[in-house]
């Protein structure tokens, strides 16, 4: 196991080739390589465009074994020249599987030293899984943890010091990953950007495959995707002036109270209608799943203005990982039909499965607050992925267990962010920099009171606006353009 006390071979920076010879714990430095600017080529030259005007750099791979089973590939990227004295590690999506380039070109760009990990195995599938419990532990949690703990030491050999300050980004897995470390390793990061954080992974996944039983127990259940667009209409026609501003977003979906009976066909089933079983099969997706003798509420389900979005969990098939990790983590039975799923029972015996290595969802942050670090949450209200209530339910978990909102205010932070979809996109403003909030917090200790947002069509700015702590939104003052900022205020 690696830690925190490292004999490094090197007490001031040295070169590139140099890093080559540290010697750390369970680490074999596979690769220490000068890139010329814009020399670096992603495997397969995929996506080369967005790696061309980066800056000259260090890229040093290498391959951890805390576990006899163990295979963590992960890199470190540092700027030759122009080091803002800073590590920013960033996240993976679904099944990780690959070192997240992109994410770490755009943090190298802004004079970060940068570090990813594959989670411990390659290829974004389940594969991995069966007869491999410790490579499990490194998707869970492992993985990014031994990397980040090698990361300071490689960037300490380079350039002679260790980060200043470090900050994690990552969204969807990459949100389960930033939890999972504020929670398991608070002194890794003083910064977290956590968002559309996949954590409760036993139940979450639960609901997914269950959204996917509820427009498939017969064909009359499924929606074609061809009436999302007419939900939504109706969810917009009904909530989207609640805000004060008719722009197609709602600013706080839970303020809408929409019954997709309102679009029940009158006589037999047509384009601009619902059937019977198809409002029925709406209801279940907005409410989410219940205990079907108690009535409690197991998740949460989607909320109104995710309608565009339905077919990640809707559509034809099932999304892929939640029925992967039904079959290959919970049930050990590949063979399992999604259709069967029966959340009184399979909720329990995810969490019994899974809880320790991917729930990531203990609201206790004491560790991290208590030495100063700060984390900074968001989530699209219209996610269709992941319940967006999932998240602002393990936030009020959170602030509750330090003392409430005030006492937490200034260490934990969320942001709701209207319109989005998973991540990114969607009909709200998008567009945002997280993590220079997050560094103004920690290094002048200035809590963001807002963030400034854009949305973009066609690479072109047409609306921004501010994006506001939760349980704030932003207001519209009443005069001016509402596709301005200025004419907004957190309330």
């Amino acid at each position: 196991m690696l830690t925190a006390i490292l004999l490094l071979s090197m007490a001031a920076g040295g070169t590139c080739d140099n890093v080559r010879t540290l010697n750390l714990p369970n680490t074999t430095i596979t690769l220490s390589q000068q890139v010329p600017p814009g020399g670096f080529t992603p495997q397969g030259g995929r996506g080369a465009e967005a790696f061309k005007n980066l800056p000259a750099f260090c890229r040093v791979s290498a391959t951890l074994k805390p576990s006899s089973d163990s295979d963590i590939k992960i890199e470190v990227w540092m700027p030759e020249s122009g080091w803002n004295g800073k590590l920013e590690s960033v996240g993976n999506g679904a099944w990780a599987g690959t070192i997240s380039y992109p994410a770490m070109a755009t943090a190298l760009a802004a004079g970060y030293a940068t570090a990813s990990t594959d989670t411990g195995h390659a290829g974004n599938n389940a594969n991995f899984i069966t007869g491999h419990p410790e490579k499990v532990i490194d998707f869970g949690y492992r993985a990014v943890h031994e990397m980040t703990v090698a990361a300071k030491a490689i960037i300490d050999s380079f350039y002679g010091n260790r980060p200043k300050y470090s900050y994690w980004n990552g969204c969807s897995t990459g949100g389960r990953q930033a939890l999972s470390e504020a929670q398991k390793y608070p002194a890794d990061y003083d910064g977290i950007l956590a968002g559309a954080p996949a954590i409760y992974a036993s139940r979450l996944q639960g609901m997914q495959v269950w959204a996917s039983q509820a427009v498939h127990k017969d064909e009359a259940s499924y929606i074609p995707p061809d009436k999302y667009r007419l939900i939504h209409g109706a969810v917009l026609n009904q909530c989207d002036a609640l805000d004060g501003v008719k722009d197609g977003v709602l600013e706080d979906p839970t303020k809408c109270k929409f019954d997709p009976k309102v679009l029940a066909c009158k006589d037999g089933d047509s384009a601009s209608c619902l059937t019977p079983a198809q409002v029925d099969a709406a209801g279940r997706l907005y409410g989410g799943p219940k205990n079907s003798k108690t009535g409690q509420q197991l998740f949460p389900g989607l909320q109104p203005g995710s309608e565009l979005g339905w077919s990640m969990l809707a559509g034809p098939q099932p999304m892929s990982l939640a029925t992967e990790v039904y079959k290959y983590l919970v049930l050990n039975n590949p063979n399992w039909d999604y259709k069967t799923i029966n959340p009184d029972t399979d909720f329990p015996l995810a969490e019994k499965a899974i809880r320790d290595s991917m729930d990531a969802a203990d609201p206790n942050l004491k560790g991290l607050v208590d030495r100063g670090g700060k984390l900074l949450m968001y989530h699209g209200w219209s996610d269709p992925g992941i319940p967006p209530m999932n998240t602002v339910n393990y936030y009020k978990k959170a602030i509750e267990t330090i003392g409430g909102a005030s006492q937490a205010s200034n260490s934990i932070r969320l942001f709701m962010i209207p319109g989005m979809n998973h991540c990114q996109g969607g009909d709200g403003t998008d567009k945002f920099d997280g993590i220079s909030a997050l560094s103004k917090w920690v290094e002048d200790g200035k809590a963001p009171a807002s963030i400034p947002a854009s949305h973009q069509t066609a690479g072109k700015v047409d609306r921004t606006r501010p994006l506001c702590p939760y349980p704030q939104s932003a207001v519209y003052k009443g005069a001016g353009s509402t596709d301005d900022a200025e004419n907004f205020i957190c309330k």
